[in-house]
């Protein structure tokens, strides 16, 4: 069954390895230098240089228009056959929000605030990005409710850095 994947950085080339992901999506500082992993082709990773950050802060990239449409017309050719892989830095805030709005955008029917209590039950470290998702949620017409889904859920619980987790498209 078709997966998303989120890892930390730290665990990036180890999870490809093991779960065999056709697609990486990376949500890091634009400065950060991550090598792609050798079995993803270039044209099946994707890098948004993005702070993690939900308001605009001198010397950093807030997530905006851009970085969500470019993550919505990436998952949204990838074909599910094998595992999509998102991470970012510790795991914990970014990757989330990017899995969160992608299980969003490919399953517009689904429940928003069903989507994220799966989210917590995979990971209790999760803690999407605020503003990644209120962004997707406006591009994604879900008028407010992809926001209240994930402060329903709250904060995650503290942590160095999330364990690689997955969430199920059809679960």
């Amino acid at each position: 069954m078709p997966a998303i994947h989120v890892t930390p950085l730290s665990r990036l080339h180890d999870t490809v390895e093991a779960i065999g992901a056709s697609h990486v999506v990376t949500l890091i500082n634009a400065a950060t230098s991550v090598a792609r992993p050798a079995s993803i082709p270039a044209e099946r990773h994707l890098f948004l240089g993005v702070s993690d950050i939900t308001a605009a802060t001198d010397g950093h990239i807030l997530p905006g228009e851009e970085h969500v449409r470019r993550l919505l017309d990436f998952t949204r050719k990838w074909d599910a056959e094998r595992p999509l892989l998102i991470h970012c830095w510790a795991g914990v805030s970014r990757s989330t929000a990017a899995a969160f709005i992608a299980l969003c955008a490919l399953r517009p029917t689904r429940d928003e605030a069903e989507i994220a209590l799966r989210l917590r039950a995979a990971s209790p470290s999760a803690t999407p990005n605020a503003r990644l998702v209120a962004v997707a949620d406006n591009m994604l017409g879900r008028q407010g409710r992809m926001v209240d889904a994930v402060a329903a859920i709250g904060r995650g619980a503290d942590c160095f850095e999330n364990t690689p987790f997955h969430l199920k498209l059809d679960e």
